[in-house]
């Protein structure tokens, strides 16, 4: 009994991993995929249901199980049902999680003064 495969590349294009097939082909050439724990870094790497994913996708680092072969790019809801996704991306905020920990804390009242403040001290200065 022969067990059917697909082509990595062609099967993240179907999964819409990738927006094309040349993008998923290059990212497979590059060695930052795993195929069940194993670095690929062949486009035409076979890939069969019950396969592991691990790469990096975005500041995600997705595990996808390969549930079935795709026959052509369909639409979104058809593409998920090709994997099952074993460790989801957490949920962002409308600016992101990178966003909010990239700003500073700071006290109200500290730091460089408003305008506001800044017209009061120099009218405090013209006294001197």
């Amino acid at each position: 009994m022969t067990v059917a495969t697909l082509r990595l590349d062609k099967w993240l294009w179907h999964a819409r991993f990738f927006k094309s097939r040349t993008m998923a082909s290059t990212f497979c050439v590059s060695g930052r995929l795993r195929v069940n724990g194993a670095v690929v870094d062949k486009a035409h790497h076979p890939l069969k249901p019950g396969d592991v994913l691990t790469f990096s996708k975005g500041p995600d680092i997705r595990i996808i199980r390969v549930v079935a072969l795709g026959f052509r790019r369909g639409p979104a809801l058809e593409a998920r049902t090709l994997y099952e996704d074993l460790d989801p991306p957490k949920a962002r905020g409308t600016r992101g999680i990178e966003a909010n920990a990239l700003v500073a804390e700071r006290d109200p009242g500290s730091g460089r003064p408003t305008k506001a403040e800044r017209r009061a001290i120099d009218r405090l200065r013209e006294g001197e």
